[in-house]
């Protein structure tokens, strides 16, 4: 194997290479060039001169501009990269392509439910219509949790069933009845009908705005879940038990499922980062990317969301649009995030955190290109609002905040039955009902953070394999978590806290 090199070019237009480990002053990165002072591990180097004012390229793309002259070997960064605009061509569907299925579709142990649809796992669910109910909703499944101290299991009689989750949140009322509502209640019912819960119970309080009678009829949830209101039911005790009778009826049933082998058209997968580094978009993205792809050919879908970190990216993706009102769409989230930031005093590019700019990443511009890459390469079919239902098979766009939590929730209430989250900082994330796959963009962090990381993609770095190989790698790990193999945030039972519905509005 030979040793790769310090540094890494990713185009041919790029005036910056980026460091594959911490650079000393006066190392060679390019000919007649030599860094001008340390280059930490994932930021990047010029290799040219930059004039002020003139595009910083990384992909080939404009990450930004030079906001002081720079020179050749000299750190890029916050201190003389930022932001600017500059004209993009949509080109609407002229990257658009045939996707070529395969004749032998590959196939998991799912799940087959009553109505036709496909589980990943199989949770009871334990639903709140109001922050009121939340305590309440978390004292029902503690009473099925397993004692890790006396190894008591009250599910050991029920070993099909996954487990009995609370999923709570911290609003439901004091907001205004339209659009904070509405989209509140399309979470909720998107969680409500989710394959991976056989059965559902909602616990209300009974005087809150999300009134439970309101949520079930514009969700059409009728027959669908169980509904408590704890002012009705008499109080607390009264609730518990009846809560707690509700989980005991409905485990027998549950238990009842066995997993079948079924095509890999039936997962749909949320494609998520979090904790980005300047090696994101290097390893651990592309290489989703392709396992993307390969699901996509075998039938499947993927859901690439956080709108504003795909922002100043837009129009590599509207050029593989099927449709120019599907581009549109897509540059009208873009403008809404826009006004959106202006009202509340912000700015797009308020969104690289700390964790993002000390791992390399300077600008929302680099950090897009980076995160984008996840969604692999193959033609973009539809862009959805923030857990609406996914009705298309293939790559599709979901409007959601860049706050993994919440990202993450809106793509499970739209169907996604699996999670891949890709991480350089050292996220660690779950979602239940969907099992969480975390990637590792480098290996430093994997072996630091190994009880944590299911896949280590850090081996693109170090020369070990390539972008496709690592790829497979994740779509194999896909199937076989989809068929019931644990992910490591499910040993640490992970996804109940993480449920984090997109708030809009004035709290009143």
């Amino acid at each position: 194997m030979t040793t790769p090199a310090p540094v890494i070019r990713l185009h041919p237009d790029d005036g910056v290479l980026i460091a594959r480990a911490s650079l000393p002053p006066g190392m060679v990165v390019a000919e007649g060039v030599a860094t001008t002072e340390r280059i930490p591990a994932g930021h990047k180097v010029a290799i040219r001169s930059i004039a002020q004012g003139e595009p910083v390229r990384r992909y080939g793309q404009i990450i930004g501009f030079a906001t002081a002259p720079i020179a050749p070997g000299q750190h890029v960064h916050t201190q003389n990269c930022g932001m600017g605009d500059f004209a993009k061509d949509y080109a609407y569907g002229v990257d658009v392509k045939p996707v070529p299925n395969f004749d032998l579709p590959a196939t998991f142990d799912g799940i087959r439910r009553a109505d036709g649809r496909v589980a990943t796992r199989n949770y009871i669910g334990i639903l709140t219509s109001v922050n009121c109910s939340a305590h309440v909703a978390g004292i029902v499944a503690d009473m099925f949790k397993k004692n890790p101290f006396t190894g008591d299991n009250p599910l050991a009689d029920y070993p099909n069933v996954d487990g009995v989750v609370a999923l709570t949140h911290k609003t439901g009322c004091g907001m205004t009845q339209n659009e904070p509502l509405a989209l509140l209640r399309r979470t909720l019912g998107g969680y409500a009908r989710h394959a991976n819960f056989s059965h559902v119970i909602v616990l209300g309080l009974g005087c809150e705005v999300n009134q439970i009678g309101g949520l079930m009829e514009e969700q059409k949830l009728a027959g669908r879940l169980r509904a408590m209101d704890i002012q009705e039911v008499g109080g607390t005790r009264k609730t518990v038990e009846a809560g707690v009778a509700f989980v005991k009826e409905a485990l027998t049933d549950a238990n009842k499922v066995k997993r079948e082998p079924v095509p890999a058209s039936e997962l749909t997968v949320a494609l998520q980062c979090g904790g980005s580094d300047g090696y994101s978009g290097v390893s651990a993205n592309p290489a989703l990317g392709a396992a993307s792809d390969l699901l996509v050919r075998h039938g499947g879908t993927v859901i690439l969301s956080e709108t504003p970190e795909t922002y100043g990216a837009e129009h590599l993706l509207t050029r593989r649009a099927v449709s120019r009102e599907v581009g549109e769409k897509l540059v009208g989230l873009m403008r809404w995030w826009e006004e959106y930031t202006r009202r509340e005093g912000a700015e797009m590019n308020a969104n690289p955190s700390p964790g993002n700019k000390a791992g390399g990443l300077t600008t929302i511009l680099e950090k897009s290109l980076g995160a984008m890459a996840k969604a692999g390469s193959t033609n973009l079919v539809d862009v959805l609002n923030y857990a609406e239902p996914i009705t298309k098979k293939g790559f599709v766009f979901m409007d959601t905040p860049g706050y993994d939590p919440v990202a993450a929730t809106g793509q499970v209430a739209g169907g996604a039955n699996l999670v891949c989250f890709t991480t350089g900082r050292g996220s660690v994330f779950g979602c239940k009902p969907a099992p969480s796959i975390k990637l590792a963009t480098n290996t430093p962090m994997y072996k630091r953070m190994e009880d944590d990381m299911d896949v280590n993609c850090g081996t693109i770095l170090d020369g070990e394999e390539t972008v496709q190989q690592c790829g497979q790698r994740i779509f194999e790990l896909m199937l076989k978590t989809a068929s019931g193999q644990p992910t490591k945030s499910e040993s640490f039972d992970f996804g109940g806290a993480e449920f984090a519905p997109w708030v809009l509005g004035a709290t009143m």
